[in-house]
């Protein structure tokens, strides 16, 4: 009996493997490996006569174009979903080179943002002394609150206990330590600068003598990040998103990497009724606009977090980590932060202390979607559970 299956490929690896293994010729693999993947491309609000002619060249080239009822009409603007093979798209690209309307620049991001989601190029992002190959594994960042509210119920105000729990952690396989003084949680209110460096100064202190890997501080005031920098913290965690023009300043001064996170509000009002359109597409852009300010200011390393939590209600959060992979496409390394989350007891109905299991399960899922770091409280058992996740999903 002839065995008829689907074959899902998601990637040009995928696509090659699977050819070789038919015996096909070498030239023969290389031409029709980009006809095996398939890909969709959203572009936002264009002229109407430069979506007509998007969908009319895509016609030809085999794939398809959706876009307004009105824009056929050219009344008025239209976002456009591009949809064909990645041979069907390098097709577009060359047509739309020699096209009016600003299409030749729409071509060279779309030959852009393909480049970048279809390579497998590891980034060497350098920490202080230490280096971390993005790409290569999930690594994964252990969290130290140093406060006496953690929404996670596992803060510590005892410097000594905060270093032996950070050293456990790095016992565990921690690859990084991230150190915060303010609780972040919803509804929260801020502390003052000093109160969060008595905090986090005695801590970072013994950090630097007794743990062995880089240590980020999970602040928003430029002050007290300077502070730890001299002290010799090597990562900035900014969940304001990089807004403050000072914290520029010094992550640019210090070449330190800057972990710029999107959060809808702030932490004292982020949970009251968050709306968005599209959830993603405005994460994005907001990623977009901010990777550019920083880029064009002298910041030269940027981590981008999409905020799990910090604004967004169950759902923005599930169709978050639904559709990571597509801030791949930003060409930074993606951190993510779902541990121990409140979305995580919504769904299973348990308190924050028995969120274990459903944090395993959303790190794997946010792994397999494309994160390159994940944020956690619980590191052994994540650690594990990356490890098994990288040997299925990176090669």
């Amino acid at each position: 009996m002839t065995n008829v299956r689907i074959r899902i490929v998601g990637n040009l690896d995928d696509a090659k493997n699977e050819i070789v293994k038919i015996g096909c010729d070498p030239v023969g693999v290389k031409l029709m490996m980009p006809k095996a993947v398939h890909r969709t491309i959203k572009i936002e609000k264009i002229d109407p006569r430069a979506a007509n002619i998007m969908k009319q060249e895509m016609l030809s080239a085999g794939g398809d174009a959706a876009i307004s009822r009105n824009a056929l009409l050219g009344k008025q603007k239209t976002d456009v979903l591009i949809m064909g093979t990645i041979k069907q798209h390098e097709s577009l690209i060359n047509k739309l080179k020699m096209q009016p309307f600003g299409l030749k620049n729409v071509a060279d991001e779309i030959e852009g943002i393909l480049t970048v989601f279809e390579r497998k190029k590891y980034q060497v992002l350098k920490c202080g002394k230490y280096s971390l190959g993005i790409g290569k594994k999930t690594y994964v960042m252990g969290v130290l609150n140093v406060t006496p509210d953690s929404f996670s119920g596992d803060g510590i105000t005892n410097a000594e206990n905060a270093v032996e729990k950070a050293k456990k952690m790095v016992e565990e396989g921690a690859d990084l330590i991230d150190v915060g003084g303010e609780s972040t949680r919803p509804f929260s209110k801020p502390v003052s600068e000093s109160e969060e460096w008595r905090r986090v100064e005695p801590v970072l202190k013994k950090l630097m003598k007794e743990v062995d890997v880089p240590v980020s501080i999970d602040s928003y005031k430029p002050n007290i990040v300077k502070k730890a920098l001299d002290i010799g913290a090597g990562i900035i965690n900014d969940i304001s998103g990089l807004r403050n023009r000072e914290m520029v300043k010094i992550a640019a001064k210090y070449d330190a990497p800057v972990i710029i996170m999107h959060m809808k509000g702030t932490p004292r009002n982020m949970q009251k009724k968050p709306e968005y359109r599209d959830v993603v597409g405005e994460i994005f852009s907001f990623f977009r606009e901010r990777i550019e300010y920083a880029e064009n200011s002298g910041v030269g390393k940027i981590i981008i977090d999409p905020g799990i939590g910090f604004g967004k209600n169950l759902e923005h959060n599930l169709e978050i980590i639904r559709r990571l992979r597509e801030f791949k496409t930003l060409g930074k390394p993606l951190l993510v932060g779902p541990s121990r989350k409140s979305f995580i007891g919504k769904i299973l109905n348990l308190p924050v202390d028995e969120r274990l299991e459903g944090t395993l399960a959303s790190a794997a899922l946010c792994i397999a979607n494309g994160a390159d770091i994940i944020r956690v409280h619980d590191v052994k058992e994540c650690v594990r559970a990356a490890k098994i996740m990288d040997a299925v999903v990176r090669k």
